[in-house]
């Protein structure tokens, strides 16, 4: 195959359907599109030749949520220090005060909350 066949091969240089489509259908096929992280082109095509479109925006929740309980974590673990009354605590001159537990409890609630609301945004 020599360099201008390679070329003809390409989709640059291959053909171009048009589709004629309302202002409406335009705007979900864009979304739909934008949401499998896909060109426009890219997504209509694998549609058209029977590709499964699978959104991107799981993996994202789901790395929002990894980030979440990884705040989980760390807080718990904040929490956990102050209530063993740590020698590291003294150290640093913080004294545990109801009111900074009251605080990192909200904190702790407000993340299961974030995370309850990203998981029932999944689609299953």
């Amino acid at each position: 195959m020599n360099r201008n066949e390679a070329e003809r091969d390409t989709r640059k240089h291959g053909k171009h359907l048009r589709v004629p489509v309302l202002p409406c259908e335009e705007l979900t096929i864009k979304e739909n599109a934008s949401k499998a992280s896909l060109t426009v082109a890219e997504y209509l095509r694998r549609l058209s030749l029977g590709y499964e479109i699978t959104s991107t925006l799981d993996s994202q929740y789901v790395a929002q949520i990894v980030k979440i309980n990884a705040d989980q974590g760390r807080l718990g673990g904040l929490l956990k220090l102050w209530l063993t009354d740590d020698a590291k605590l003294t150290a640093c001159g913080t004294p545990l005060t109801p009111g900074m537990v009251r605080a990192l409890l909200k904190r702790i609630e407000a993340n299961q909350d974030e995370m309850l609301r990203l998981v029932q945004a999944l689609k299953f």
